[in-house]
C-alpha cells in the first residue's frame, strides 16, 4: 500500500486564485494524495498567495509564517507557497523567505505532485526566476489558442490529463475532459463557486502589475466553461460566478467578441443551476447587446461588477482607462433602464499621482449620482515594474490617507442609502448558510459572495444552504438586507407549511 501522503490548502487573495487552489487539488487527489482541511493536520501545506497590494503580499507573507510555526507542533513537515506572490517574485520571495521550503510558480502546477514528493523528500526544488508572462504568447490574440506549452493556471494541456481513465479517477474530481480544460477538487461544501472564463489581461492600466505575471488575456473555450458548470451542478453547486481579469474582452482570441452574449444563456440552461453571475467588467468595452443579455436572460443575475477606478479624465487618462463622470453615469443609467433592481459595483483608487482637489471632487460627483450597491476604495500606493511608479507628483502618504478615510466615509453613506433604497422590493436570494448568530444567511442577485453584504431571511422555516427563495425587503442594517421569506423555490411559504 503506498505511503499516506497529506496535503492541505491555504487560499488567499480572489475568486481566481480559489479556482486555481481547486485544479491543484484536482491534480493532487489524481495522483493519490490525500486533501484535509487544516494546515496542522497535513505532511505539507500550500499557501496559494496573492501579489496584488502591499496588504495582500503582507497577508501572504503572514500565512506562510503561521503554517511555517505548525512544523514545530504537529503533523506538518513542508510549507510552500504557490500563486500569484510566488510566480510574481520567485527566488526573491525564497530568498527573503527560508521559512518556505519551496516557491512554486505557474509553470510548476502541471507537475505539483512530483515537486511536493521531492520537497516532502527532503529533496530541493529550485525556485523559477520570474519572468514577463506577457511576452509568452503571441502579440495577436487570434495566434494565442494554439500556443502550447505555456502554463495557464485554468486551461491545462491535453497532455496534461492522466493516464486513467475518467470513470478510474478518485470521486469527486471533475476529469480533464477537454483540449486545455483541467481537473478539478472542491475544496468545500458552498452552493456558489466560481468559473474561469479566461486568464490574463491585455490592457495596460499604469498602476496594474497583474498582466505582468499573470500574462496576456487567451479564452477558455466555450465547451470547456460548459462542462465545467454541468459537473459543479452534478457537485449541488446552485450559483456560477464566472470570473477572469476581464470579461468584457471574452472570445475576442476565438474570433468573436459577442461569444459572452452567445455563452451566458447556454450557462443559464444547465439542469440543477440557479444563477449566473458575470464578475470584472470594464466599462470602457461595455456594449449594448451585453447589456441586454444581462439583464434579460432568466437565471442570469443583472449585476454589473464594473472596474471604474476613478471619474476624473485627468486621472483616468493618467491611469491608461477611458471615460469620465458624465459618460459612466449615461452607462449606468442604460442599465438600469433595461433592469431598474439591477446590482452594481466598483472599485476605486484615490491619492494617484497629481489628482487635484478638483479630481477628487469629480470622484466624490460620481460617487454620489451613481446609487451603487458597493464600493471598494483604495488608497493610492507604487507598485513594482508599474509605470505609475514613476510619476512625479506624488502626494504625500499622509494625504492619501486621509483622501482615502474621506472617500471611504463617502461610500459607506451612500452604499448604505442604496440598501435602504431597497426596503419594499421582492428578491430572489439563495440561502448560502444558517449562522448561529445572524440566522439564514442569503444572498441577493446584486449581492457577489464576499465583496457586496448579505441578506438575512426571516422564515419559520429550516432551509439548508442551496435553496432559492422569493422575499421581501423589510429593511437593511448598512449594506445588508432584512428580508421576510415569500415562498420558496417556487412553492410559497403557506403551501409550505401545510406540506
Amino acid at each position: 500500500m503506498p505511503e499516506r501522503r497529506t496535503v492541505a490548502l491555504v487560499t488567499l487573495g480572489c475568486a481566481r486564485n480559489e479556482v486555481d487552489s481547486e485544479e491543484l487539488a484536482g491534480r493532487l487527489a489524481a495522483d493519490g494524495w490525500e486533501l484535509v482541511e487544516e494546515a496542522a493536520d497535513a505532511d505539507v501545506a500550500v499557501v496559494n498567495t496573492c501579489g496584488f497590494v502591499e496588504a495582500a503580499k503582507k497577508d501572504s507573507v503572514d500565512a506562510l509564517l503561521e503554517a511555517n510555526d505548525l512544523k514545530d507542533h504537529g503533523r506538518t513537515q513542508a510549507v510552500v507557497a504557490v500563486g500569484c506572490m510566488a510566480e510574481r517574485y520567485g527566488k526573491e520571495l525564497a530568498e527573503a523567505l527560508p521559512e518556505a521550503d519551496g516557491v512554486l510558480g505557474f509553470d510548476d502546477y502541471s507537475d505539483i505532485s512530483d515537486r511536493l514528493q521531492t520537497i516532502l523528500s527532503g529533496g530541493v526544488h529550485a525556485s523559477h526566476t520570474p519572468r514577463d508572462r506577457r511576452k509568452l504568447l503571441p502579440i495577436s490574440p487570434a495566434e494565442r489558442q494554439g500556443s502550447a506549452g505555456v502554463a495557464l493556471p485554468g486551461h491545462a494541456q491535453a497532455a496534461e490529463a492522466p493516464a486513467a481513465p475518467p470513470e478510474d479517477l478518485p470521486e469527486g474530481i471533475a476529469p480533464a475532459s477537454g483540449p486545455r480544460a483541467p481537473l478539478r477538487r472542491r475544496l468545500g461544501s458552498s452552493p456558489v463557486a466560481s468559473v474561469k472564463l479566461a486568464s490574463g489581461c491585455d490592457r495596460r492600466c499604469t498602476f496594474c502589475a497583474i498582466p505582468s505575471f499573470r500574462g496576456s488575456f487567451i479564452s477558455r473555450r466555450p465547451s470547456d466553461v460548459l462542462g465545467e458548470t454541468r459537473w459543479l451542478a452534478e457537485q449541488g453547486v446552485k450559483e456560477i460566478m464566472l470570473v477572469s481579469e476581464n470579461n468584457t474582452s471574452y472570445g475576442k482570441d476565438l474570433g468573436d467578441i459577442r461569444l459572452l452574449e452567445t455563452l451566458l444563456p447556454e450557462l443559464a440552461a444547465v439542469d440543477g443551476i440557479e444563477r449566473i453571475r458575470v464578475s470584472y467588467l470594464q466599462p470602457a468595452e461595455m456594449r449594448p447587446g451585453l447589456i441586454d443579455v444581462l439583464t434579460g436572460t432568466d437565471k442570469v443575475a443583472p449585476y454589473f461588477d464594473l472596474s471604474f477606478q476613478h471619474s476624473a479624465p485627468g486621472v483616468l487618462r493618467a491611469m491608461r482607462r477611458f471615460g469620465d463622470t458624465d459618460r459612466f453615469l449615461e452607462l449606468l443609467e442604460q442599465i438600469r433602464t433595461k433592469a431598474p433592481q439591477a446590482g452594481v459595483r466598483s472599485n476605486f483608487i484615490v491619492g494617484f499621482p497629481g489628482e487635484s482637489e478638483g479630481d477628487l471632487a469629480e470622484l466624490e460627483r460620481f460617487l454620489t449620482g451613481a446609487r451603487l450597491d458597493a464600493i471598494g476604495v483604495f488608497g493610492y500606493s507604487d507598485e513594482d515594474g508599474t509605470e505609475a511608479a514613476s510619476y512625479e507628483n506624488k502626494l504625500d502618504p499622509d494625504e492619501v490617507a486621509e483622501r482615502l478615510a474621506r472617500v471611504s466615509r463617502l461610500a459607506e453613506e451612500l452604499t448604505a442609502q442604496r440598501a435602504e433604497e431597497r426596503i419594499g422590493e421582492t428578491v430572489r436570494v439563495l440561502v448560502d448558510r444558517d449562522d448561529e448568530e445572524d440566522g439564514l444567511v442569503g444572498r441577493a442577485a446584486h449581492q457577489a459572495p464576499e465583496t457586496d453584504g448579505v441578506t438575512l431571511l426571516s422564515t419559520g422555516q429550516e432551509l439548508s444552504p442551496g435553496r432559492m427563495v422569493e422575499a421581501k425587503v423589510v429593511a437593511s442594517e448598512g449594506v445588508d438586507l432584512v428580508a421576510e421569506v415569500l415562498s420558496v423555490d417556487g412553492t410559497s411559504c403557506t403551501e409550505e407549511a401545510a406540506r
